[in-house]
């Protein structure tokens, strides 16, 4: 077993904030020549906002660091499979490379669902490096929605 990277660590560290505030335990960090630009948790019932993703939280917050709306050189790592409307801002925000944790069969739009950067219609093609830390974000979700039913 090799050790998580320390995006995935701190991405996990922020999904934990978020299952700790309630929220559905994903987090998300993006980096820049290999340092840390940017992190967050999700937020949608903390902010009242159904976009407050980690990933478009953290998306938001690495455009202010570098004060540009393109994150070219950056990769995100997020501790779950993102969305159709994560998977958007991605490729709007012309990403480099994705690395997630858990799949997600229900919600999920990049290896389940509507396959996002697949679709002839999207204009950006990140790398996709899925199941860096696959057990510990799963074992997170599971926790959260077991004491939840």
């Amino acid at each position: 077993m090799f050790p998580l990277p320390d995006p995935m660590r701190e991405a996990l560290a922020a999904a934990i904030e978020a299952a700790d505030d309630g929220e559905v335990p994903v987090g998300a960090v993006i980096t820049r020549g290999g340092k840390i630009i940017a992190r967050a948790a999700n937020a949608p019932r903390r902010l009242n906002d159904p976009t407050a993703h980690a990933e478009i939280l953290a998306i938001r917050a690495a455009a202010l660091v570098l004060d540009r709306d393109r994150l070219d050189g950056c990769d995100l790592w997020v501790t779950l499979e993102p969305c159709a409307m994560c998977a958007g801002a991605i490729a709007h925000a012309r990403i480099d490379r994705v690395y997630y944790g858990a799949d997600d069969p229900k919600g999920g739009a990049i290896a389940h669902g509507p396959r996002f950067f697949t679709q002839p219609t999207c204009h950006h093609h990140p790398e996709i490096y899925p199941h860096i830390g696959e057990r510990d974000s799963a074992d997170l979700l599971r926790t959260f929605f077991a004491a939840r039913r």
